[in-house]
């Protein structure tokens, strides 16, 4: 009798939906340089559910695949779920994408595949500056390219400063060295891939992309919220009932 109290209020006080329906879980993977505040103007249509991802600092010589697969103890398989990456977040759910199977892996101002990576990335192969370079000095040179590289950094200045000020220098160090060894040659096709035609990170020349935003940077997961939220919106609603 409890029971069916139970279902007959569930669908009094949720019409539209099954009684007891599981939210999709969305799992938020940041960039190199940045964490969780890199998704503060995230919004998300209802029946999702976000949770944010921590990086640990990588071991010594391990590859962007191996490090990804640290992260599968945080993904909850027995509900449905979407894995969603900006920059090196995206690279690393690119991997897990052979692994686990989601409804949806979203990328954002990333690369599905070595291929799309710019050319420094093989020339600090040949010339492994990362190797040579101390980790104080590589985080030093990254905050000052940072408004260089990236100058749409002004329209929040401080959150980026911010994140990128509070990295350790050994996981800068050590995640630049997987970037430049990953050897990724191929994609699920369960990817969808977000870029913005002024991102000089990663520029969008080498890149198969799915939405493109117009004058969107490296760092438009912030500054062109509004528009990314649209699209999420829309790639998303496919998902749901």
């Amino acid at each position: 009798m409890l029971l069916i109290t139970i279902l007959i209020l569930s669908r009094v006080l949720h019409p539209g939906r099954e009684a007891f329906a599981q939210d999709t879980l969305l799992y938020l993977f940041p960039g190199q340089g940045s964490d969780e505040r890199l998704f503060k103007n995230l919004q998300l249509p209802d029946g999702y559910d976000t949770i944010h991802i921590h990086y640990p600092i990588p071991e010594i010589r391990e590859d962007l695949r191996a490090y990804a697969m640290r992260f599968l103890p945080e993904i909850d398989t027995t509900a449905p779920f979407v894995l969603l990456g900006v920059s090196l977040g995206g690279m690393i759910c690119t991997e897990l994408s052979d692994t686990l199977l989601p409804l949806k892996t979203i990328l954002i101002s990333s690369a599905k595949t070595r291929g799309e990576l710019p050319g420094r990335y093989t020339f600090n192969q040949t010339v492994p500056l990362n190797r040579i370079l101390p980790a104080g000095l590589i985080k030093a040179s990254a905050r000052m390219l940072q408004g260089i590289v990236e100058p749409d950094r002004k329209h929040d200045k401080e959150t980026f400063k911010s994140m990128l000020k509070e990295k350790d220098p050994i996981y800068l160090k050590r995640t630049v060295e997987m970037i430049t060894h990953w050897d990724r040659k191929a994609y699920s096709p369960n990817i969808i891939h977000i870029h913005g035609n002024k991102d000089r990170t990663i520029p969008v020349r080498n890149v198969k992309v799915d939405y493109l935003v117009d004058r969107g940077s490296h760092m438009m997961m912030i500054t062109r919220a509004d528009e990314i939220n649209e699209l999420l919106e829309e790639i998303l609603r496919l998902e749901r009932p």
